[in-house]
């Protein structure tokens, strides 16, 4: 009898590590996907910094293109506000659009393309653009191993138990055109 129940104790504990474990490993994913969203925003804030700049210096040269202006300033504004991740990313795309005008506006004056203040800017960007896109492929592959896990068995009767839910994707919107990069080189 006592070797039975040592058996049984055994088992036991097994199982509870085992829960153990994989609420811990689920934990470790969903923290990973909070700071891979963390280093997005990060990056999303600093070309949101960048903008003003560019459409001041820009503005300089080109007084009456207000019209790609107004754009790209509704546009940030609009990224800035927020909203759930897949408004967030519709946002985002706007605003690389709008982006887009800006650069495609300074294509017609060769003096703003000299100008050191707006190549420096432009560089900026386009330096924080790969970050944003480097950034949102770390978010992603951590949300797959995260919604991999909490979707498959047996990890799912555990992240169903404790609540665990699938992330969303950081993934471009529209159409083909605008998925491709903001174009910065001149």
């Amino acid at each position: 009898m006592t070797t039975t129940l040592w058996i049984i104790l055994a088992v036991i504990a097994v199982v509870i590590l085992w829960i153990i474990g994989v609420f811990n490993g689920l934990v470790r994913r969903r923290n990973r996907v909070r700071e891979a969203w963390s280093d997005i925003d990060v990056q999303l804030k600093r070309r949101y910094d960048l903008i003003p700049n560019l459409v001041e210096t820009v503005k300089g040269y080109a007084k009456h293109e207000s019209q790609a202006f107004e754009d790209v300033t509704k546009a940030r504004a609009a990224a800035i506000s927020g909203g759930s991740l897949a408004e967030r990313a519709q946002k985002e795309d706007m605003l690389s659009g709008a982006l887009k005008s800006i650069f495609a506006v300074a294509e017609a004056y060769p003096e703003l393309k000299a100008n050191t203040n707006f190549l420096q800017l432009q560089g900026e960007l386009s330096d924080t653009e790969n970050k944003i896109q480097a950034a949102r492929r770390f978010y992603n592959g951590n949300v797959l191993e995260l919604n991999t896990r909490v979707e498959t068995f047996p990890s799912n009767i555990i992240a169903g138990a404790f609540a665990f839910k699938k992330e969303e994707f950081f993934g471009l919107e529209g159409t083909p055109e605008q998925r491709g990069p903001v174009k910065v080189s001149f």
